[in-house]
């Protein structure tokens, strides 16, 4: 069995689909028949301008081979990002264009890969595995300006209607997906296998101090991962912090498209108790969660984040720490039934995050349940399984 697998990002880069990529790619390999091989298509590291790893364009391991396609310098803005994934999509097929395969796998958040993925499959008449991270047609209605989004809004429809429909089998992240997709394609055929807790996380859990803040220091906060429009950090923090200045340090590890207006807004509001630092490694992020009082979390307030499950709740579990988050709908649901000493308030609401910080202990706390339901491992396994089943289907 040959099979293609697309990812616009992939270890070494950070990003929520590289590490999800990766954790299926060994899985596939531990179940798949015997003599298999997998191909991965994906980007050079290229998720933030102020992180930079060496990869090679070519990679071989074992049954496995990564082509990573080289892209243009870019920033956050969709343009921007526009020109990277049209960079990305011209290399992508020309790599596949000869090669034959007897099955694809896709995953997708801002849609375009998903749709890359279908018009490849649907030329090469091979299953399609499609697993989908968020909702793009959704978001771009809260994210773009009015009248963007209403010119470019039924584009999108189109695209989406076009990989799905292609797709043999379709993966959502987020069981709070469910009710927008089963609406629009009924005939459908719908898994739920969300994001997990990848073995580093459990194996630093084991290390996460069971003691509180040293008295009379302030409470220290970690937030990681991108700062952007759909996090709306920059929306929260800059009041959040300057009220509570006596009580806390936040530090926030990560880059994106609002962290200019985010540390321009701590300067107007003096909110001198934050820090605005570079993204880090695996390895660097998991001392600074040890070494952390409380884990913050938040997304804007838009409708269609009410639908999404982050990534990053998973991990912020994993490591017994007090987790703080501003998230509505399928979110704040999860976090309620699932994560023990979490407190959830309103996204962009200040002053319900300063009374859900109060509800917090200030201890680590232990969830082994939520490990072992969650572990990464057994999630991807199941999933690769579901995967490989396709491939009778050509």
């Amino acid at each position: 069995m040959k099979i293609l697998l697309l990812s616009f990002y992939y270890t070494p880069d950070l990003s929520a689909g590289s590490f999800r990529s990766a954790a299926l790619v060994e899985a596939l390999k531990k179940n798949m028949p015997e003599g298999s091989t997998i191909d991965i298509v994906t980007s050079l590291p290229n998720r933030y301008e102020t992180f930079s790893v060496d990869a090679s364009e070519i990679e071989k391991l074992e049954s496995v081979t990564i082509r990573r396609v080289p892209l243009p310098e870019h920033k956050s803005g969709m343009l921007d990002q526009s020109r990277a994934f049209m960079s990305y999509s011209r290399g992508v097929l020309s790599l596949v264009v000869d090669e034959d395969y007897d099955l694809m796998i896709a995953t997708s958040s801002r849609l375009m890969t998903a749709v890359l993925a279908a018009r490849i499959a649907g030329r090469k008449k091979i299953p399609l595995y499609l697993d989908i991270r968020d909702i793009f047609v959704d978001t771009i209605k809260d994210l773009l300006p009015l009248y963007l989004s209403l010119a470019l809004g039924p584009l999108f429809g189109i695209m989406e209607r076009f990989a799905i429909n292609r797709a043999t089998k379709v993966n959502l992240v987020s069981p709070g997906f469910a009710q927008y997709f089963t609406e629009r394609y009924p005939e459908k055929d719908f898994t739920f296998f969300t994001n997990g807790i990848d073995e580093e996380f459990v194996a630093a859990s084991r290390m996460s101090e069971k003691s509180k803040p040293v008295e009379g220091n302030p409470v220290k906060v970690v937030y990681a991962g991108n700062i952007g429009e759909g996090q709306g950090l920059h929306s929260i923090l800059p009041e959040l912090a300057a009220r509570m200045s006596d009580k806390l340090h936040f530090r926030v590890f990560g880059d994106g498209g609002r962290k200019d207006i985010l540390q321009s807004r701590l300067s107007h509001n003096g909110a001198v108790n934050v820090e605005v630092l570079s993204p880090l490694s695996r390895k660097r992020l998991i001392s600074e969660y040890l070494d952390a009082d409380v884990l913050f979390l938040h997304l804007n307030d838009h409708a269609a984040f009410e639908k999404v499950l982050p990534s990053k709740l998973f991990e912020y579990a994993a490591m017994g720490k007090p987790v703080w988050a501003g998230v509505a709908g399928y979110a704040a649901d999860f976090i309620r039934t699932e994560i023990s000493n979490a407190a959830v308030f309103n996204p962009c609401d200040v002053e319900q995050a300063e009374q859900a910080f109060e509800q917090l202990e200030l201890c680590a706390t232990y969830r082994g349940e939520f490990m072992e339901k969650y572990a990464r491992k057994t999630i991807m396994d199941c999933m690769s399984i579901d995967i490989l089943d396709l491939a009778g289907e050509k």
